[in-house]
């Protein structure tokens, strides 16, 4: 039978696809339960008025609204943020530090609550990326959130769905577009290989990098159709803390875009290979906001993983 160890980082010995779990003593089990029957109403139907209202043409500051009440209810209520470059304090006359209008936020990819806090905050456009092409995919929020716990695959399901960032970035100017490069979500202990979208974002395109890390950490999701577990600790801890570090701008100033599509897209290896620009310098940011190494693993490691892990009888 095939070892898990085997999907360590070489490197590091790092396991990024294993889940996190924390014992409990009876008493906390107990405060939990209370806890998760208590929020458990709440929670339902915050969730399913969102759903309803995220349809509707209302504006972000409804949707945002609400989106932090379910941050609320989950018992998110310490969010520790901090701008590299910027002392605590003054970041208000500082404004061009965050990601606004045009922007591409580069953000950390471990758990759901990634996705719903940069949704409370900056009201973006969400994509999935892909490691076979620079092509991404537009989804909305509920989608997006689906498939933390879906399993990964190397393509998108609709091709023609598949868009340029330099398009997507034409046809909404007003708005963020947030990419998750690495593509499949992680343990938060280490940044895997990105996939090669980055490489098209146009020169002039500011890119913010944004390491999010929980406390605890066993909220993040690793591993598909996790569902219970995941809500289940979410939603029967007292609190949890969202640790955010936002990094200084990334411009994409190194490469020829059309070598590297063009690379990409007969030779995955090359691809990987030649992503020693912008890639880069953004996975080396978000390993440095967030305190951890980048690994020498990526999404086709995470799919072998999730096969042997099913063989082993684990979900």
């Amino acid at each position: 039978m095939e070892k898990l160890s085997n999907y360590r980082d070489r490197g590091t010995q790092i396991a990024p696809f294993l889940p996190i779990c924390y014992t409990q003593s009876p008493l906390q089990n107990l405060s939990g339960v209370l806890f998760f029957l208590l929020r458990l109403p709440f929670f339902v139907f915050f969730v399913g008025s969102y759903l309803f209202l995220h349809w509707l043409p209302v504006g972000s500051l409804v949707r945002k609204a609400w989106l932090w009440s379910i941050l609320g209810v989950c018992g998110v209520w310490w969010v520790d943020l901090q701008v590299e470059g910027v002392r605590r304090g003054s970041l208000a006359q500082q404004a061009t530090k965050l990601p606004g209008p045009g922007n591409i936020i580069v953000s950390s990819c471990t758990s759901p609550l990634d996705a719903i806090y940069l949704a409370a905050i900056f009201d973006p456009i969400f994509t999935t990326s892909f490691p076979m092409t620079t092509l991404v995919e537009r989804v909305s929020l509920p989608t997006f959130l689906w498939r933390y716990f879906a399993i990964p695959t190397m393509c998108a399901a609709e091709p023609n769905r598949l868009v340029s960032l330099p398009e997507l970035l034409n046809q909404q100017p007003n708005c963020a577009i947030v990419l998750f490069p690495e593509a499949t979500p992680t343990n938060g202990r280490g940044i895997l290989r990105f996939t090669p979208a980055l490489c098209t974002v146009p020169r002039a395109t500011r890119i913010f990098p944004i390491s999010i890390k929980y406390s605890p950490a066993d909220i993040t999701t690793p591993l598909p159709n996790t569902y219970v577990k995941f809500f289940w600790t979410l939603l029967s801890r007292p609190t949890h803390c969202i640790r955010v570090r936002i990094a200084v701008s990334i411009y994409n100033n190194e490469f020829d875009i059309q070598t590297v599509e063009h690379k990409t897209a007969y030779s995955r290896d090359s691809a990987v290979e030649r992503l020693c620009g912008v890639c880069e310098r953004c996975s080396e940011a978000l390993a440095r906001m967030g305190r951890v190494k980048r690994l020498n693993l990526d999404i086709t490691d995470k799919i072998r993983f999730v096969k042997a892990w099913k063989r082993r009888n684990m979900v």
